[in-house]
């Protein structure tokens, strides 16, 4: 099929980003969720794929689109490096190990319920639901609240998807986001940890139907493990990270903004915008660097994280 792809001034040549292993083996991913007879991703290309044997394969007639000039001026994050530092209070308070602690938490069956002021409220099976909208890799930057920082490639599709698919209401003016609760399962929600779960967060519905919004269903060219938020979470790049819920189940459509779960705990510290800004410090240590992981280095935190062409628009 022919594809036009005209770059995003936000995007990121994959041919530079990308570790060649990842690149390769993104074509097994896409297989193994049903959209091996795509050429293309939209917004991004798979110049080459695998064969059953890991060997690289023509995709098929669709040629790579251009190239999109767009750099972030850093190196991605080894793939090891972003999967052993995570946040996921849910299993540890911990950031090295999420992984083995959560890596026998079952994401399948897995439903993520669409309701709200909607007109199609649905109830999606995770597969179903992947299948069935239009799957992109993205590299974004990737900044928390901690001031360290990250830059992974993200395999998803827009979050403005599924709002043209639900439909709101004109009375819809913010998205709540609900994750799972399975203290079975998940030992950080535990009634001793005294803590409200299960995990909420929130949007605007203008911020969650921006382009860069994604819907995550994978990194570095497979699913996403369980410490990053499988089987799907929501990615905010201009955000502090803890924006970006991990393994939804609930997407509710609503008129009052909703609360949200780290500013019902300490207000003061977590706002509910909670957009990366290096001028305001957090209450106990700066936001003007942040450090990147896996390295020694500091640099200067960027306002909204380097997206603010994309998104002050939409704070006036």
């Amino acid at each position: 099929m022919s594809f036009i792809h005209i770059p995003k001034n936000w995007e990121i040549s994959e041919n530079r980003a990308t570790p060649e292993h990842a690149y390769l083996n993104r074509r097994r991913f896409l297989r193994k969720i049903g959209l091996t007879g795509l050429g293309v991703l939209a917004g991004s290309t798979l110049a080459c794929g695998s064969d059953s044997d890991g060997n690289a394969s023509p995709t098929g007639p669709s040629d790579p689109p251009p190239a999109p000039t767009y750099d972030p001026g850093r190196s991605l994050t080894p793939e090891q490096v972003a999967a052993n530092y995570n946040n996921f209070y849910e299993f540890s308070f911990g950031k090295q190990g999420i992984g083995r602690l959560a890596e026998d938490f079952q994401t399948r069956p897995w439903q993520v319920e669409v309701g709200g002021l909607v007109e199609n409220p649905k109830v999606y099976d995770i597969d179903d639901l992947i299948r069935g909208m239009p799957l992109e890799e993205r590299v974004y930057r990737f900044r928390c609240v901690e001031a360290w920082a990250m830059t992974v490639p993200w395999t998803g599709f827009p979050f403005k998807a599924l709002i043209d698919a639900a439909k709101p209401l004109s009375s819809a003016r913010y998205v709540r986001l609900l994750t799972f609760l399975e203290p079975d399962q998940a030992p950080g929600q535990q009634p001793q940890s005294r803590l409200p779960w299960p995990y909420f967060e929130g949007l605007t519905l203008q911020e969650a139907a921006n382009e860069l919004t994604l819907l995550a269903t994978g990194i570095y060219g497979h699913e996403l493990p369980m410490q990053h938020g499988a089987p799907i979470r929501l990615v905010v790049p201009w955000k502090y990270g803890f924006k970006s819920i991990k393994s939804i189940v609930s997407i509710e459509f609503t008129a009052e903004q909703p609360p949200t779960f780290w500013n019902e705990l300490q207000s003061s510290e977590y706002d509910f915008r909670a957009n990366v800004d290096p001028a305001v410090p957090h209450p106990r240590w700066s936001q003007a660097t942040e450090l990147l992981i896996g390295t020694d280095e500091r640099v200067p935190t960027l306002p909204y994280n380097g997206y603010g062409e994309q998104v002050a628009h939409l704070y006036g």
